[in-house]
């Protein structure tokens, strides 16, 4: 079982990004996928989930508005589109995943994990 990450990067205030977190080893569409994120010095935190049996989706408040989740289930991958980047936004991003057809925010409760990807956005 294996999650990757790919996406990140530098992008100026303003700008956009799109990270993937493509999935292998497991029977995607009965898991639920998560987005954290951790910047220095700062606890992890949860950005975004999506049910990926039902496509239902969660957003941490300081990301709506701004944040897409998808996946697409034939290339068991999911996205986050992120516009409106902030300088706060910057952190190592994390796919994970867990065992479950809701929504899940506890990240104790998942099992896989990617490598993470780098966003940073500068002022």
């Amino acid at each position: 079982e294996q999650l990757v990450e790919s996406g990140g990067g530098t992008v100026q205030a303003g700008g956009s990004l799109r990270l993937s977190c493509a999935a292998s080893g497991f029977t995607f569409d009965e898991y639920t996928i998560g987005w954290f994120r951790q910047a220095p010095g700062k606890e992890r935190e949860g950005v975004s989930y999506i049910s990926t049996s039902d496509g239902s989706t969660s957003y941490a408040d300081s990301v709506k508005g701004r944040f897409t989740i998808s996946s697409d289930n034939y290339k068991d991958t999911v996205y986050l589109q992120m516009n409106s980047l902030k300088p706060e936004d910057t952190a190592v991003y994390f796919c994970a995943g867990t065992y479950a057809t809701w929504i899940i925010k506890d990240a104790a409760a998942y099992n896989y994990w990617g490598q993470g990807t780098q966003v940073t956005v500068s002022s």
